[in-house]
């Protein structure tokens, strides 16, 4: 029976998940840059965690947090000019993190609907 047959793509069907064989493509594009907006949140989040527990930042670890922190908060740096410096940090570090997990991943979703 013609009706139990299943659908082929392959005959004028879905051409976009022709053209991007199932959208393996723009799924592995969307979980690059999910995966790059996480991991530059965990960046920030770590650096206000530490920040706020007085880690020693004379630590080689805690030195890179902070570098890393600091180069991908750049643009957000003294929003906030609070006279509590730990409200500060986290203000000035949570904002970036929250734009980058709603950017990346909002990204990422919009990607995958391609």
């Amino acid at each position: 029976m013609p009706g139990n047959q299943p659908y082929d793509h392959s005959q004028g069907g879905n051409h976009r998940r022709d053209r991007n064989r199932d959208g393996s493509a723009a799924r592995r594009t969307a979980l690059v840059i999910h995966t790059i907006a996480d991991i530059a949140a965990v960046f920030l989040g770590l650096w206000i965690l530490l920040y706020l527990l007085e880690a020693n930042q004379a630590n080689v670890f805690v030195e890179f947090v902070e570098g890393m922190a600091d180069a991908l908060a750049w643009w957000s740096q003294d929003i906030f000019t609070m006279d509590t410096e730990g409200v500060r940090v986290l203000l000035n570090y949570g904002l970036p993190a929250v734009i980058y997990l709603l950017a990346g991943h909002g990204i990422a979703a919009r990607i995958r609907r391609l």
